[in-house]
């Protein structure tokens, strides 16, 4: 298969009458059959052809995930246009502004809660002709349609053009561009990542080669669909296997629509989700709350359980191997009356986790594994469309990023090119069908990245005798020493915050210094409930002093006769600490779109905190400084 619409096609041809889409609709969750969306899809198409779109065309859209989405994606991809996906996440002036005029949109689909940011913009939009509705609303201007119109306008060109537009999805061709997906925004000028038709088909075909997923299997695609790892993990992959994808019941806010997550993974019991590690943190701790809630002999056991099935299933390479034999048969009694019954409030069918975006922490990999629903941690980029490798049911090494896809060439690479042998690490460089066809409009940018079709993905890993993939960071973010040394900080910085209840959140610094610096986000909830108990007064001068010397605690968890000592070199420890006075936020823009840090721009914010941790007076956590800044907490 060579373009998008050629897998449907061979899909719906396949699977005429399997549900492709579930959407909840009066309270019940309602499917369509592959045979109904694909003439939704042919309706759309067409009602974009008799609005004059044209092959090559750009038309954004701006949607939560919904049965509209992927309809309207594939409408555009039949009409012989190109879809440029964005996040509902980004701000309108800025953000969706830039990404909008660079791509040269001539259209935009919107959603009814992402409507008022394009019209707060769409008049500073020359190219900008229509905005294409989803939902109805009360008013509506010359260049207004609503979605349910433009297929009305299919239909009926439908009965006088059906030849013109079954031409226009056969001409679509291997390299003609499907989307125009934009990085997240961790510059101030993001780049459009040119994904055609065959990237998309071959990382499809590539990732099934790790995992086999049957036409009866259902997921909940609870991830933003315009990102690259929901966009082909879900939408694509199951629609490849003629299985069906179930989108999230939406609610009248953010956080109401989160909070549907686990009622709506009761109702559509799906085999397998798609998750990142901030939502697997919040799945973790809503089960160990609801054991908390049965007692403490429940807590109790469990904690036990766990411990068992930890030793049981070791790395998860080797579990059961060797002397681990011998806790099979107590593990068993606990997977029958403790762990199932978690199970079943995942649904009950529940297999496994795929787990994609930031690196994923060991523990949660044996938390998830020792309950039995294994969360196996993949890695891509969205430049390679973006699959290229996973963990799997019969293949998890914890700490690993799995094994690599089939047909596509992987590299560890020195700087200056020299291919690294086997547990060295270097750059990852991948080369393959799946690898993006450049940045648009940006030519620069492609040749820095793509050289000699090999993509390099700036990220540092190596490969294990096993043909496992290790991913230690990007070398952006890499802690440079005064010797020139380098090292990766993210795995610290995971630790610390997911080992420590009093650090919200960490960032480590270090270009080119004598020692590593660390700015700090301390939970003062956690913080305060140990003063409390201490009968320390939250906010007095002795409460903020003790607050201090609480973080400093627990950074010291990891230097020579702490709890974690060893983990990581100890130079790469933070030396000094700076407690900042506000957290990492999207609103601040210091947090991306995707949740990560945005180094630099976090760099620059706190350039005052980063000049004050080079200096003698920062040397002991409990400084003038960092008393202010304890104290705006608890203001």
């Amino acid at each position: 298969m060579k373009t998008i619409v050629e897998l449907f096609e061979t899909s719906v041809s396949k699977y005429p009458d399997n549900i492709y889409l579930w959407e909840k609709s009066n309270g019940e969750f309602k499917g369509t059959t592959y045979r109904e969306t694909r003439e939704k899809v042919i309706q759309f198409a067409a009602g974009l052809l008799a609005l004059g779109i044209r092959k090559g065309d750009r038309i954004a859209l701006v949607s939560e995930g919904r049965n509209q989405w992927i309809i309207s994606e594939l409408g555009i991809l039949y009409a012989g246009a190109i879809n440029v996906p964005l996040s509902v996440k980004l701000d309108a002036k800025t953000e969706m502004k830039f990404r909008l005029a660079h791509s040269g949109c001539r259209m935009v689909i919107v959603s009814k809660g992402q409507a008022p940011k394009i019209e707060e913009i769409r008049n500073e939009l020359p190219e900008l002709e229509k905005v294409i509705y989803l939902d109805e609303k009360e008013e509506s201007g010359e260049n207004d349609l609503f979605f349910c119109d433009v297929v009305q306008t299919g239909k009926t060109f439908l009965r006088e053009n059906n030849s013109l537009a079954e031409s226009a999805w056969k001409s679509v061709v291997a390299n003609d561009l499907a989307n125009i997906s934009y990085t997240s925004g961790t510059t101030a000028d993001p780049k459009g990542i040119m994904l055609s038709h065959l990237n998309y088909a071959d990382n499809v075909v590539q990732a099934n080669t790790l995992m086999e997923i049957t036409p009866d299997w259902k997921t909940l695609a609870f991830l933003p669909w315009d990102h690259a790892f929901a966009h082909t993990a879900c939408l694509y992959c199951f629609m490849y296997n003629g299985a069906s994808v179930a989108s999230l019941e939406m609610g009248n806010s953010p956080m109401e629509t989160l909070k549907n997550i686990p009622k709506n993974i009761k109702e559509i019991k799906p085999n397998v989700l798609m998750s990142v590690p901030a939502v697997a943190k919040n799945f973790r701790k809503g089960i160990e709350s609801g054991i908390r809630q049965k007692g403490k002999t429940a807590e109790n056991l469990f904690n036990h359980a766990l411990k068992i099935a930890y030793k049981y299933n070791g790395n998860g390479y080797n579990k059961g191997k060797g002397l681990r034999f011998v806790y099979k048969p107590l593990l068993a009694l606990y997977d029958k009356i403790l762990f199932s019954k978690i199970r079943e409030s995942f649904g009950g069918e529940l297999r496994f986790f795929i787990g994609g975006g930031a690196l994923l922490d060991i523990e949660l990999q044996r938390f998830f594994y020792a309950i039995g629903i294994p969360m196996c941690q993949g890695y891509g980029l969205s430049e390679a469309a973006p699959v290229i490798s996973s963990n799997a049911l019969h293949a998890i090494k914890f700490g690993s990023s799995g094994r690599l896809v089939k047909y596509m060439e992987l590299k560890i690479v020195d700087d200056n090119g020299n291919e690294m042998p086997t547990d060295q690490k270097g750059e990852i460089i991948v080369k393959g069908d799946n690898v993006m066809l450049g940045y648009w409009n940006n030519p620069t940018a492609t040749a820095d990245t793509i050289k000699n079709g090999w993509l390099h993905t700036g990220d540092m890993g190596y490969l294990d005798k096993d043909g496992f993939l290790y991913v230690l960071g990007r070398f952006k973010s890499l802690l440079i020493g005064n010797d020139g040394e380098k090292y990766s900080p993210e795995g610290i910085e995971e630790a610390i915050v997911e080992q420590s209840h009093l650090i919200e959140q960490c960032m480590l610094y270090n270009n080119q210094n004598a020692y590593t610096s660390g700015m700090i986000v301390p939970n003062i909830q956690a913080i305060n409930r140990i003063l409390t108990a201490k009968g320390i007064n939250p906010g007095s001068e002795e409460g903020n002093t003790e607050s201090l010397k609480l973080i400093q605690a627990e950074i010291d968890k990891y230097k020579a006769g702490g709890e974690f000592e060893n983990t990581f070199p100890e130079r790469w420890l933070p030396a000094t600490i700076a407690v900042l006075p506000e957290a990492f936020t999207e609103q601040n823009h210091l947090l991306n779109s995707t949740m990560k840090m945005v180094r630099g721009k976090i760099t620059e914010y706190f350039a005052d905190e980063l000049a004050f941790v080079y200096t003698a007076e920062a040397k002991i956590i409990v400084n003038e400084r960092n008393l202010q800044a304890i104290a705006k907490w608890n203001s």
